[in-house]
């Protein structure tokens, strides 16, 4: 473990070095992991932790849509792949990875497996602190423990290939056994992390809803399809506004951040775009800042959740939501976008060859 100090801020995060294999099957060697949920984080993460020795089990809808996929990667039908309800009976460690709005729903089916001595694991701390809407709440007698990792389950698994790590929160809401941060921290790196920093439930969930409705997806999109348009009603083209808007950041300028921060980025940039962005980012920060106040406020008051959960709930909620998402996709922007993706030069290549 090692301390960061940041401004004023002193932090303690665990790296991977601080458990070492050995060091997770002294912890883990004695449970059975059951990841109930076969989505992005669930597969990633199950498919980490079985490369990294530990033993794991699937629970999923039997003949439900993940059903076929979790065959696929390798898991047995009754041997490690079950019904939801056998693989929380046979877990030491429950990891509850199904969608919010399923967690809410498949609680009561759930609940009864937990029993004493059992960890119930969680990448999101939604279904706990915002229980008056979810209805979980676990029994007394149980570890409650969190790993969130920072990105897609889909990023957790291809970093983990490369030999890489994801960031990751963890946090303990409650330790029945005297055991739950090193089950914790243990599952934390086996699911591939990189590094580990502590928060809270309620801190995780209030960060990451606003930061996926902020700048991570919904802000970030609407700022560029607000350039976008803009470019295109005076007159550009639509590869000149989608590559002025979009492929420039992420294909040049955004792994320059990535690399070193954004002063590096402003100083591998021309004179004329260190000044406009020194100039300008200040009018972006004050116009944008009610925005995020106004979004962070609906967070912690429950209403954004409200919503996620009233929308997930009805029974058309999936064709609505591949209907909002083909509206995207035909959009302009995005057909351009496709378009421009193509004429990379690794993708050119390999289409000639």
């Amino acid at each position: 473990m090692r301390q960061i100090q940041i401004g004023n801020t002193v932090e303690t995060v665990v790296e991977r070095a601080d458990f070492p294999p050995e060091k997770i099957q002294g912890i883990l060697g004695g449970e059975t992991v059951a990841v109930l949920g076969y989505g992005v984080q669930g597969r990633g993460q199950s498919l980490n932790m079985r490369d990294n020795g530990v033993r794991v089990i699937i629970g999923l809808r039997e003949k439900g849509r993940g059903w076929d996929l979790a065959q696929q990667d390798g898991w047995i039908p009754g041997e490690t792949l079950f019904s939801m309800e056998e693989a929380a009976q046979r877990g030491s460690i429950v990891q509850y990875l199904l969608s919010d709005a399923g967690q809410k729903e498949q609680w009561p089916r759930i609940k009864p497996y937990l029993t004493p001595g059992k960890a119930l694991y969680f990448s999101h701390g939604f279904s706990i602190v915002y229980r008056d809407q979810t209805g979980v709440v676990p029994p007394e007698d149980i570890d409650v423990i969190l790993v969130a990792p920072k990105g897609s389950g889909t990023t957790v698994r291809r970093l983990f290939l490369e030999g890489r790590g994801i960031n990751a929160s963890f946090a303990i809401h409650q330790d029945a056994t005297g055991r739950a941060r090193d089950r914790c921290l243990a599952l934390g790196i086996a699911i591939g992390s990189g590094y580990l920093f502590e928060t809270t439930f309620q801190k995780e969930v209030f960060s990451d809803l606003t930061g996926e409705r902020g700048v991570l997806m919904g802000a970030i999109y609407g700022l560029w399809l607000a350039q976008y348009e803009v470019l295109r009603e005076h007159g550009h083209s639509p590869s000149e506004a989608f590559n002025e808007t979009v492929e420039e950041a992420t294909q040049s300028l955004y792994p320059l951040i990535a690399e070193n921060g954004m002063d590096w980025m402003y100083a591998n940039c021309s004179t004329t775009a260190q000044r406009g962005a020194l100039d300008w980012f200040r009018r972006f920060r004050d116009a944008t800042k009610p925005v995020f106040e106004e979004l962070y406020q609906r967070v912690a008051s429950g209403e954004e959740t409200r919503r996620v959960l009233e929308c997930n709930s009805k029974p058309d909620y999936r064709e609505g939501l591949e209907k909002e998402l083909r509206e995207v996709a035909d959009s302009e922007m995005w057909q351009a976008g496709a378009v421009v993706r193509s004429l990379r030069p690794e993708r050119a290549a390999k289409s000639k060859g």
